[in-house]
């Protein structure tokens, strides 16, 4: 029945905000303990802006959102052990499922595992790269790198080679398909990279794309993706415990890198691609700011915005930091809810 999948989700969502809680004080002495902090803030010359306003966060821990995938990858591995050994009630909050979540989960392993090496690099000094860590250049070919994985898989191992345009339906695209979920996957995984600069911003408006992709999943009757979704979204809510201004530490790109690809493989498994702007608005506009700013710059050798992304372009303009989130976290949850609107209003009428 409907009901206990709804009481699936809900549970899940307050299993993971409470382990995520639990297992915060220790992963915070652990960064702390290794002195894993941010040190590299940009210097004043090549971001005069940026640095204007943070750099007294210079010395903050990084790589919490170790946090976020750890508690989701954890839950996913111990119920899904206890199905194994046990029946009833650990059954009944597994949420590893072949055709909803072996992928998505995987993405994620993969994309923080690769995001906290790209971490320790900045860490460590062992790249000159600004602000620390990989270049920007070398990210997008890790992104890359994954997107061709996944998007093999969904092509050839699933078969997926239509898009669904909402008020339209099902449109055949075949092996174009393939450069389709790489843009998504490189995009989604790009913007939540470029948005992770202020205090609880990347957190709070991933939250609100992750919800309207689990009600999605929800609806389509991918209960075991709901569930992941819900464990994604509880764990997040934690670790906004931490994060929100001023933060106790960063999500570092362990973080933005696992929740930016599993975001884009989410829309692809529940065909919402066409929507994914309208859950994850704000991404869209930093990432946008950043690429008209470097165009503006090359072809016109003048700048759009004060600085980017956007939102420390709103900083120059006097808006407090916790002002800037807050505002896009209100643009986030509006615009995401439109995007469900339309998905109801598309699906149904």
């Amino acid at each position: 029945m409907v009901i206990f999948e709804v009481v699936r989700v809900l549970i899940m969502f307050a299993m993971a905000f409470v382990v995520a809680l639990i297992i915060t004080p220790f992963v915070a002495r652990l960064l702390e303990k290794f002195n894993l902090r941010k040190f590299n803030i940009r210097d004043e010359k090549e971001a005069p802006v940026f640095h204007q306003f943070h750099k007294n966060k210079s010395g903050t821990p990084t790589m919490g959102g170790i946090i976020i995938w750890g508690t989701v990858l954890g839950l996913a591995l111990i119920f899904f052990l206890c199905k194994t050994f046990f029946d009833g009630f650990a059954n009944y909050l597994n949420f590893v499922n072949r055709a909803e979540t072996y992928l998505p989960l995987a993405a994620m392993l993969v994309a923080a595992a690769l995001g906290l090496a790209d971490d320790l690099i900045g860490i460590l000094g062992f790249a000159k790269a600004k602000g620390g860590g990989i270049k920007v250049r070398h990210k997008l070919i890790m992104y890359t790198l994954i997107a061709i994985l996944g998007a093999w898989w969904f092509y050839f191992k699933l078969g997926f080679d239509h898009l669904y345009i909402p008020f339209i339906g099902n449109f055949y695209v075949g092996f174009w398909y393939v450069p389709f979920f790489m843009f998504i996957l490189i995009a989604t995984a790009f913007s939540t990279n470029e948005t992770d600069g202020l205090d609880g911003l990347a957190g709070g408006i991933l939250f609100f794309a992750f919800a309207s992709l689990t009600v999605v999943a929800f609806i389509l009757h991918r209960y075991d993706l709901a569930v992941m979704g819900s464990a994604i979204l509880g764990a997040l809510l934690a670790f906004l415990w931490f994060n929100i201004y001023p933060a106790k530490f960063f999500m570092g790109d362990t973080g933005s890198m696992a929740l930016g690809i599993t975001l884009g493989v989410m829309a692809m498994l529940t065909n919402t691609a066409f929507l994914l702007p309208f859950f994850g608005f704000i991404l869209v506009l930093e990432s946008l700011s950043v690429i008209l700013q470097l165009i503006s710059k090359k072809v016109f050798k003048k700048k759009i915005f004060l600085s980017t992304p956007i939102h420390h372009h709103f900083e120059a303009l006097g808006w407090p930091e916790s002002q800037v989130t807050m505002r896009f976290w209100i643009i986030s949850a509006a615009v995401s809810t439109l995007g469900l609107v339309l998905f109801f209003l598309a699906r149904f009428i």
